[in-house]
């Protein structure tokens, strides 16, 4: 439960709830006391709920009339507000974060994009999103992760691709890769260089045992591997690589082709998972 306790020290902090308040105060244990809370199971909201926390953990919840705070801890109204768990969003990119036409703000801001990332990240985390997977960011991406998790600036958990493989650069955030001895050899440095899972786009197009060969090195080093499945073709190259998981998914056809559920069919046979993502965005992402 450390996202939820990390996301709600992040916004007293910045919202102003603990800025009359010491440093010291900060790492006392706490106690948010009077929200509605979600506990994310489906279950019945808490009205006038105690969570209190110590250390990064949830120690016991309660209700207002059940659980009496401890004088020890430090009192936090949550009177009219909605408290739940951070949210996770498995795909975004820092470097742009939604904007709806990629090419025109990397035209605009490509060269503030070490600025623009640091900045999202903790646009995200006030929103209440307390881990993010970052598909697609220059490798400078892995900088904000260690900063993220050295506590000198604020963020969500990020686990990271950094650039995707593809057959075409699309920007800083893309590493063309044009045969298999050459996409082997690019995955395996975004692996050494750190990242959490490796991400290729344009699987149609790429030469024969390429994306098979990205994916085969991702998983030699316990690691997944994702890609866009905009099109039948992509799809088709996708699940011929055995990928981990397909990304924009929708964009294809109303009602896939038979052979495509034939091949979906196997791989659900084979006892291997396979995870499908109905994400929407710019073209490129």
């Amino acid at each position: 439960m450390r996202t939820f306790t990390s996301a709600i020290l992040v916004a007293v902090v910045v919202a102003g709830g603990a800025q009359s308040r010491g440093t010291a105060d900060l790492v006392k244990p706490l106690a948010l006391v009077g929200g509605t809370l979600l506990d994310g199971t489906g279950g019945t909201p808490i009205r006038n709920s105690v969570v209190l926390l110590r250390q990064e953990r949830i120690e016991k919840i309660g209700m207002i009339t059940s659980l009496p705070v401890p004088p020890e801890y430090l009192r936090i109204s949550t009177d009219g507000m909605t408290v739940l768990p951070g949210l996770w969003d498995p795909h975004v990119h820092l470097i742009y974060a939604g904007y709806p036409n990629l090419l025109e703000w990397l035209n605009k801001y490509g060269s503030q994009l070490d600025a623009i990332m640091p900045a999202m990240a903790e646009q995200f985390l006030l929103s209440g999103v307390t881990s993010v997977r970052d598909l697609g960011a220059p490798l400078s991406v892995l900088n904000v992760k260690k900063r993220i998790q050295q506590g000198e600036i604020p963020g969500p958990t990020l686990y990271a691709a950094g650039p995707f493989l593809t057959t075409a650069g699309f920007g800083p955030h893309s590493l063309v890769v044009t045969d298999e001895a050459d996409a082997r050899a690019a995955t395996r440095r975004l692996l050494d260089a750190g990242v959490d899972i490796i991400k290729f786009v344009n699987a149609d197009q790429m030469k024969p045992g390429v994306a098979r060969a990205i994916v085969q090195e991702a998983h030699a080093r316990g690691k997944k591997a994702t890609a866009h499945g905009r099109t039948d073709a992509e799809i088709r190259a996708c699940l011929d690589a055995d990928i981990d998981e397909i990304q924009h998914i929708g964009y294809a056809s109303p009602e896939y082709p038979a052979d495509i559920v034939e091949m979906i069919r196997r791989r659900v046979a084979s006892g291997r998972p396979l995870a499908w993502s109905p994400t929407v965005g710019t073209q490129l992402g």
